[in-house]
């Protein structure tokens, strides 16, 4: 599945589409950077690792490669897994290292929230993150997300956000 939609986030377009098995190496490449290896629920290690990574979200939610314009490179992910009913739906998301402060993430989650809302008909969409991360924070703040509360987990704490369509 593929959607296209634009943001004029800082002069740049950002676009959602879907995985390609092509994309492979970048996301073997993402998944070395640390702090995104410690957030993949599968070991990426190796291009087939990579592979099964792009494989594993059919059926199990919507995941959408995050280009900047019309044909640039994968410069991240956003996704939504989860029941879309009373709870709602999660959100996640992740950008490479090197287009980091530049406002991709939250223009892609923004505009993947308004997918959701718009097209699938979800109410409530939420996310979470660990309170050491501020730059995510600072994503979802930005994405229209707003805080729900924090609980402590062992050994770190996470902080909830919600964003109502």
């Amino acid at each position: 599945m593929a959607i296209s939609l634009s943001d004029q986030a800082s002069g740049r377009t950002v676009r959602l589409r879907a995985w390609r098995e092509s994309d492979a190496p970048l996301v073997l490449r993402a998944f070395r950077v640390p702090d995104l290896a410690e957030q993949s629920s599968l070991p990426v290690v190796t291009p087939q690792d990579a592979l099964g990574w792009i494989a594993s979200w059919d059926g199990a939610g919507h995941a959408f490669a995050v280009t900047v314009g019309d044909d640039g490179p994968v410069v991240g992910n956003v996704a939504l897994t989860g029941s879309p009913g009373l709870e709602g739906a999660w959100v996640s998301y992740w950008v490479l290292p090197e287009v980091r402060r530049l406002g991709i993430a939250a223009a892609a989650t923004d505009r993947l929230a308004r997918w959701a809302f718009e097209r699938l008909g979800i109410h409530r969409l939420r996310l979470a993150h660990r309170t050491d991360n501020p730059a995510s924070c600072r994503v979802a703040a930005k994405a229209g997300f707003r805080p729900e509360g924090v609980e402590r987990r062992d050994g770190y704490d996470v902080e909830f956000h919600a964003r109502h369509g």
